[in-house]
């Protein structure tokens, strides 16, 4: 139903990866545009690539609406929900409720970039007033450059040139309200979508560390200021310490934006030594270099940035994938991580580098195959630094870790989990094992392994590869492809 003759036509306000009230650009240009504001968010198809990259996310994706239209509904306002092609639904909810205006906050991933492009000009073309805002990164990712005008292609010079770029803008605060229409179009119910795994209920321990929503991304951001900066610089690497700020799936559905935990750091030298700070705002950093990439390389998680590992030599073997998969490698931090993947959505950054290193170099699988196991499995999965990540451990990507940097994970583990209090958690089978012998069952004499109750092959497993036999191999792969080109 069209709004009332008497008031002002609506604006249609589209969130998309962006679930938040605060600091929220598009929100504030309708909120202030002295129009009835009409919230939506559209289930664009997946063949689209505009919504969650995964099964994993759509379980947050699902909790996150939830808080969002509790949000909304404080400020006297609602969440319509619409499902299909995002242009088709606008165009329905146009001509439903007579709005002649639209606001939303833009997105770099190539497939929201052409549908942005899309819906914009079709709009505008059809007499539409059609707004888009910056906000999801600190600078547009076509901003920053090369003192030659070019894109850059390692990361400490684009970090210099954030960094004297000056600071960011500040994060404005959400409206106090939002003026709603006489009338409301009809909205889909968020259960019909069917976001939430059912049979077999596989994120059932997801909510164990996880609260999806607005209020608790700035919870953990508090909380993580105040109890885990101070030695983030040094504790980050070591998984079984609290030291990370765990604001990754808040940040890939847009909870919170980049300009506020960037606030949050503000100030704080007195309290905190500034090595830590600069740590933690280098991560910050670290993402809009990824899409700074994605941005110049679109084909980022499905083609080398880097074209001579074209004809790298990887090998096929689905049982040893699988394995990996399970976390059953019958190397425990390697295991315990992608156990932690599957129980929790979510895994430790530096036991990420120590399992794509062993799928990559110890196994030899293409990178792009776990870049599409961790976007199915990671409520955290980005487009951009999902598959830069990858590309960076494989050595193809933009400043890569070079390809002879191959972790040995018995010595990782033993380096950033001593005492194996990590392993001890998600490789619970391994708990009552010696801590000399936690991350090298393998080498474990037969009475330590009996004490723990350990048959090792049947109890846990016995490693799939011997890592000095692989490495060799990996780099003899490598020297293939450098004598090639």
């Amino acid at each position: 139903m069209r709004s009332s003759q008497n008031e002002p036509k609506p604006i249609l306000l589209w969130f998309r990866k962006d679930l938040r009230l605060d600091d929220n650009h598009a929100l504030q240009a309708a909120a202030i545009s002295a129009r009835p504001v009409i919230p939506v968010y559209i289930r664009e198809p997946e063949a689209n690539g505009c919504g969650p990259l995964g099964a994993a996310q759509e379980w947050w994706l699902h909790h996150s609406l939830t808080a969002l239209q509790d949000s909304l509904h404080e400020l006297g306002s609602k969440l319509v929900l619409r499902k299909g092609d995002a242009l088709a639904a606008i165009e329905k909810l146009i001509e439903e409720t007579g709005a002649e205006a639209i606001a939303w906050n833009r997105r770099y991933d190539p497939a929201g970039i052409a549908m942005d492009i899309q819906v914009k000009k079709a709009l505008r073309d059809a007499g539409m007033e059609a707004n888009s805002f910056a906000g999801q990164l600190l600078h547009e990712p076509s901003r920053l450059r090369t003192g030659t005008g070019t894109p850059y292609k390692t990361y400490t010079p684009f970090w210099r040139a954030l960094e004297q770029s000056g600071e960011p803008p500040f994060p404005v605060d959400a409206p106090a309200k939002l003026d709603a229409p006489s009338h409301w179009p009809q909205s889909d119910s968020l259960g019909s979508w069917s976001l939430l795994p059912t049979k077999p209920n596989w994120a059932s321990s997801f909510a164990d560390i996880w609260t999806p929503g607005e209020a608790a991304a700035r919870e953990r951001l508090d909380d993580f200021i105040e109890a885990a900066l101070d030695g983030y610089a040094v504790d980050r690497d070591f998984p079984d310490r609290p030291a990370t700020s765990l604001l990754s799936p808040h940040l890939a559905l847009g909870e919170i934006s980049p300009a506020r935990i960037w606030h949050a750091t503000r100030g704080l030298p007195e309290k905190i030594p500034t090595d830590n700070i600069v740590r933690f705002r280098k991560e910050i950093a670290w993402r809009e270099f990824c899409y700074h990439q994605l941005f110049q390389f679109p084909k980022l998680n499905s083609a080398n940035w880097n074209d001579r590992y074209d004809d790298f030599p990887w090998r096929s073997d689905a049982e040893l994938f699988d394995r990996w998969r399970r976390g059953q490698t019958g190397y425990p931090i390697v295991d315990a991580g992608m156990r932690q993947l599957w129980r929790h959505g979510w895994m430790h950054n530096r036991v990420r580098m120590i399992v794509a290193s062993f799928l990559i170099k110890d196994l030899l699988i293409d990178w792009r195959k776990g870049e599409a196991w961790f976007r199915d499995t990671l409520v955290d999965a980005d487009p951009a630094s999902n598959a830069a990540n990858w590309q960076w451990v494989a050595g193809s990507g933009a400043d890569a870790s070079p390809f002879f940097r191959i972790f040995n994970p018995v010595l990782q583990g033993e380096k950033f989990d001593p005492d194996g209090g990590y392993v001890r958690t998600f490789v619970p089978e391994l708990a009552d094992l010696d801590s000399k012998y936690i991350h090298r069952p393998f080498e474990a004499p037969e009475n330590v392994l009996q004490r723990a109750g350990i048959t090792l092959g049947e109890h846990y497993p016995l490693p799939i590869v011997d890592h000095a036999v692989a490495r060799r191999r990996a780099l003899d792969a490598h020297a293939s492809l450098r004598n090639e080109t």
